[in-house]
């Protein structure tokens, strides 16, 4: 079955507004390639990238532990620890 999240309208749209930063990143970072920007031009756009992504990871990560984790916890739902503990093995490569 697949889990749902159901977000305020507030949590989804600093969300949105960072995946909408990130895609202008994005498409400036293809912009330079395209245009033959010099190489650590584009390397230092790639790290301001990687920066947001970060950024964009860690604001949904602390959204997750407080409302589901929690949630989940409460309901005597261990599986809610496996599953947080699994995704920050993922994000700490």
């Amino acid at each position: 079955m697949e889990k749902l999240k159901h977000r305020s309208p507030s949590e989804q749209n600093a969300l949105i507004n960072r995946l909408s930063r990130l895609e202008g990143q994005i498409r400036g970072l293809k912009r330079m390639v395209e245009e033959d920007k010099y190489c650590s031009d584009i390397l230092v756009q790639s790290a301001a990238i990687e920066a947001a992504l970060d950024s964009f990871n860690k604001e949904l990560l602390e959204n997750h532990f407080r409302t589901c984790v929690i949630s989940d916890i409460k309901k005597e739902d261990n599986e809610a620890i496996d599953d947080f503990v699994y995704i920050m093995k993922k994000l700490m490569r």
